[in-house]
């Protein structure tokens, strides 16, 4: 290949890369929107509805919402940059974890029950949001670490949401707040299983980098 072939073929695939980096951008801004604005009506929803499971996903949409910021800020930078990013993602789904584990035990000793409308539909309209983040970033699981680890964010959501659908209808039928605990901790469990994940992935891709500079 000639030196003009050359040129033309490098400044296609850097056009082809920017390209993707655009588009990444563009779907992260919209995925952090869609989660920040969740946190707080989730939160709302989680306090008046005395439900452990909503207050528990407001926190991961939450922590969603500061990865997401992180995703933005790394997505033009190297392999280094995007496994920290990743890293803090992976701790941030392990805090929210004891969060709503220590919910769990107060919620244990208080014993109350949620209130079963508002509580299915702000699970409802999580649910909805998570659905559209999910389908927006699978597109783009397969880019790179800081990509992958987005998209283990809000299919870990996805799950959470229709757990806690599930809770609802049983705390209806049962008149007890042993569903929203159960399905509280299963979050908890989830989250911790799927943050030490991204941890390892992180630090593999950490390994990587500091191999290539050596």
């Amino acid at each position: 290949m000639g030196e003009t072939g050359m040129a033309n073929c490098c400044q296609s695939k850097a056009c082809d890369l920017a390209k993707l980096k655009k588009e990444q951008a563009n779907v992260l801004w919209i995925v952090l929107f869609i989660n920040a604005s969740m946190f707080f009506v989730e939160a709302a929803g989680g306090i008046y509805a005395r439900s452990l499971a909503l207050s528990g996903d407001s926190l991961d949409m939450l922590g969603d919402s500061i990865a997401y910021a992180s995703s933005l800020y790394v997505i033009n930078k190297g392999r280094k940059a995007k496994a920290l990013s990743a890293s803090l993602k992976g701790g941030i789904m392990v805090a929210s974890a004891a969060t709503v584990f220590l919910q769990a035990l107060w919620k244990l000793v208080s014993g109350s029950t949620p209130e079963v409308g508002l509580m299915g539909g702000v699970t409802l309209l999580a649910l909805i949001a998570n659905v559209a983040c999910l389908v927006l970033l699978t597109r783009h699981r397969n880019d790179d670490i800081n990509m992958s680890s987005v998209w283990t964010c809000s299919r870990n959501d996805l799950i959470a949401n229709t757990s806690m659908l599930a809770a609802t209808g049983l705390v209806a039928w049962t008149h007890s707040p042993w569903p929203d605990i159960v399905v509280g901790l299963a979050i908890t469990v989830l989250f911790f299983k799927s943050g030490m994940g991204v941890l390892k992935e992180a630090r593999r891709e950490l390994k990587i980098d500091t191999a290539v500079q050596i």
